[in-house]
Order: C-alpha cells, then structure tokens, then sequence
C-alpha cells in the first residue's frame, strides 16, 4: 500500500448485497468486527477497514491548507469518505465502535451513510466521562507495551485475560487467545494512537435534523467501563430521540465477542 495515497486503505472484503461499512475504534483494527463478519456477509457486502494510523493503514501524510485536526473524527470521516469515493460507492450501510461509531454518526451528518448502528459511540460524554475514557485507553497502551513480551503466556491463561481484556469485554474469559494478543499487539503499535485520543474532544454528535433522514441504531453494553452505558446510553437518548436505542445486556465496551449474533442481528435489520 501506497504510504502517500490518502484515500487507500487496509481493509477486509466479503460478502454480497448491499456494501455495509465497519468501522473500528480507537486503537483497534479491522479484525475487531471478526465475530460478526461471516454471519454478516451472508446479508452484505462487507468492508471492515483499518483507519489511518490503526492496524495495517498507514498514518495520514500531512497536507496543507486549512484542515480538522489530525485524528479527530471530522478528520477520520474526510478520509474514510474519500477510500468510500475510491471504491465507487456513495451512500452506503456504515457501523462503527467507539471512535468508530462517532464517524458513522459524522458520515451521516454529511449525507454518506444509509443507515447507522453505533456501539457506544463517542461524544455522549461530560468533561469527566471524556478523562475517563482518555485516562482508561492510555492505560491499556501503556500496559499492552510494557507487557508485549509475557503477553502470550499471560493471554493464554482465563485469569490473564480476565485482567488484561476485563476493560473491554463483558465475559473476558471466553475470548480466543491468538485473538487478544492480535488486539493487544495492535494497539501497542498504533501509530494513530495518540493524535486520536488526544482529539477525542474535537466533536459534538450530530443534532437529529442534521442526519439526513438516516434510520440510527445506538446499541450499548451494559457492562461498558470505557464509555460507562448509564449516564452516556442517557446522553445519547436524549439527544437522539429518533434513533432505536438497544442495551446489550452482559456486553462490554467490544461486544462482538460477548454476543456475535444479535450484534449481527442489529446490523441486518431494519431500525
């Protein structure tokens, strides 16, 4: 891949019918969504991507001139919108995680997606809610990169993973092994990281008349430490009152893995 082309990026492809976007959240990559690929790719034409400076995208090159700021999700989205304009589509089904769900919200604002479903997306946050979940994924960096050499041998025990993924996962213990050190690995290496987090507070969601009539689904894990489901799921009713709100009850911050087949499910059904 081409480290100067901004509009290419590292994505997974599969599936028939209608394109329908996955995007990730901060510090992620595209295999995040792995639980739920299969089953969705019997419905839609899946790409799942690796956003600019996550995974296996390289971080964007720096251009001049008037621009959001690096990282941010306006930034994000501009780039997201430009792959979507490489591979000829338009309007397309969009669902992201996290930093992820505040760009599908972002791509609607701007006419670009069909529909949304969000899982805990950002922006629903006080000042302290937006620390906390600056403060929590900083910490996860900072422990997946200091532990890297041990974390095979500490992921491939339930107790390891329960302390380690806990932050993320509503039933940690249950997760493959191979899966989480690719997790922990990823995030230690992304080059995106810090620019992403630190721009977490560069964007307010969408008012409800800006969504260009786009049918939004807000799902959320009940057991969410990183963008805790009680005061932010509220934050989001309130403020999106037309959207179908969903608590993914046992779920965590990631619910893929906690429970593949209804977020799959959420993703194929009309809101």
């Amino acid at each position: 891949m081409d480290p100067t082309d901004p509009t290419r990026l590292a994505h997974h492809r599969r599936g028939d019918g209608p394109p329908l976007v996955l995007i990730h959240g901060l510090g992620s990559h595209w295999q995040v969504w792995r639980p739920v690929v299969a089953d969705l790719a019997r419905h839609r034409d899946v790409i799942a991507l690796d956003l600019p400076g996550f995974g296996q995208t390289p971080p964007w090159p720096p251009h001049p001139g008037p621009h959001p700021t690096p990282g941010s999700v306006p930034h994000l989205a501009d780039r997201v919108a430009a792959f979507l304009d490489t591979l000829g589509l338009g309007r397309v089904e969009v669902a992201g995680n996290s930093l992820g769900g505040g760009i599908a919200l972002e791509l609607a604002r701007r006419g670009r997606a069909d529909r949304v479903t969000a899982f805990s997306p950002v922006g629903f946050w006080g000042p302290l809610g937006r620390w906390w979940c600056r403060t929590v994924t900083g910490a996860a960096r900072t422990t997946a990169r200091s532990l890297r050499p041990a974390l095979p041998r500490l992921l491939a025990t339930r107790a390891g993973r329960v302390a380690l993924c806990g932050p993320f996962h509503g039933r940690p213990g249950r997760l493959d092994p191979a899966d989480c050190r690719a997790a922990a690995t990823a995030l230690a290496q992304a080059p995106g990281f810090g620019p992403a987090r630190a721009a977490l507070g560069d964007w307010r969601p969408p008012d409800p008349d800006h969504l260009h009539r786009t049918p939004v689904t807000v799902a959320w894990g009940t057991r969410d430490l990183v963008l805790p489901y009680r005061p932010q799921a509220r934050r989001a009713r309130a403020a999106l009152p037309q959207a179908r709100h969903v608590a993914l009850p046992g779920c965590g911050h990631l619910p893929f893995a906690d429970a593949p087949q209804v977020c799959a499910r959420l993703m194929i059904e009309s809101c």
